[in-house]
């Protein structure tokens, strides 16, 4: 579809007939010779006497040239653009991140795969959280693996292959021997900052206590709610333990209640396969429709063709004058 986008400025169009109106014509003085005997030597040249002043004659051709000009420069001040059809397109209104623990501990070969395998607990959790992000069309995904230390693996992306891919390629201890849930948390934080989506939800698995954090998760749970970040927690470890095998379900009980989270505990692949699944039922992908209508602009044509039309009419008078020149001096 045409449309001018300032259809406004087409006002402008009877601009220079106000112009021819309004303002006073104009004049410009020449030298010239008095004679006192003019009426004699007019006489004898048998010439008649006319007013001094001389009002140019325009040619129609010239006219209609110039309002044309003037009509296509207006019409390209008015911004002429053609118009496409519209064009739709969903875009992620959340953003979800992944925390996976990948810290010594998960190294055990304790954990039971929903075809009844026993593999390592990283091992099972890659598992069934590379079933989850291939399921999340729509969301935006991002992945942190955190030991003694957190770190991004995958930024936020909607390419689920590649993260899948890189979920693939995790190896227990990569980020340190001991588990620092609440830097994790905060990492999230920071990460979360630059994101425009309307929701925010981190699911966070460990399989130990904290360690090794400078921020207690709880206070680092705080600071998430306080940011809009939503935090699922799963916890896949033995409470009975002792140490960094102790996975304290209390504060990930509290830091999902803090932020309006939920709290889940997982045994086997089966247990941690139906949390993934409630998460995905209580988090539904959600879009936002963008749409727009492609414009391509059209100005440069009307322009074009005034730049033309004022070149070929100034050839034009200045060949006349010329030819006008010449016939002058041949008849002199």
């Amino acid at each position: 579809m045409f449309e001018f986008a300032w259809p406004w400025m087409l006002a402008l169009l009877p601009l220079p007939i106000l112009v021819w109106w309004l303002l006073p014509p104009y004049r410009a003085r020449q030298a010239s010779v008095m004679v006192p005997f003019f009426d004699r030597l007019a006489a004898a040249t048998g010439q008649t006497p006319q007013r001094g002043a001389v009002v140019l004659q325009r040619r129609r051709i010239q006219m209609v040239t110039a309002a044309l000009i003037w009509a296509l420069v207006v019409a390209a001040l008015a911004r002429p653009q053609w118009v496409g059809d519209p064009v739709t397109r969903e875009v992620s209104a959340r953003d979800l991140m992944l925390a996976i623990d990948i810290s010594g501990s998960m190294d055990q070969r304790d954990f039971r795969g929903s075809d009844g395998a026993t593999l390592t607990r990283l091992d099972g959790v890659k598992r069934v959280v590379a079933d989850f992000i291939t399921h999340r069309h729509g969301d935006r995904v991002a992945l942190v693996l955190f030991g003694t230390r957190p770190y991004v693996q995958v930024p936020f992306t909607q390419d689920l292959q590649t993260a899948t891919a890189l979920l693939a390629q995790t190896e227990v201890g990569m980020a340190g021997q001991q588990t620092a849930i609440g830097d994790t948390i905060g990492l999230a934080i920071k990460t979360f900052e630059a994101s425009k989506a309307r929701e925010k939800l981190l699911v966070l698995l460990t399989d130990g206590n904290d360690t090794a954090s400078r921020v207690p998760p709880e206070h680092a749970a705080d600071i998430a709610h306080q940011n809009g970040v939503v935090i699922d927690t799963i916890g896949v470890g033995d409470p009975a333990a002792t140490g960094e095998n102790r996975v304290d379900l209390g504060v990930l009980r509290s830091v999902a209640a803090t932020t309006g989270g939920h709290f889940y505990r997982a045994e086997d692949g089966a247990q941690l396969q139906a949390i993934y699944a409630d998460i995905d039922r209580l988090a539904p992908a959600k879009l936002d429709t963008l749409s727009w209508r492609p414009k391509q602009p059209l100005f440069q044509w009307p322009l074009g063709a005034a730049v033309v039309l004022s070149l070929l009419l100034w050839l034009g008078l200045s060949l006349e004058s010329g030819l006008g020149r010449r016939g002058a001096i041949g008849h002199a």
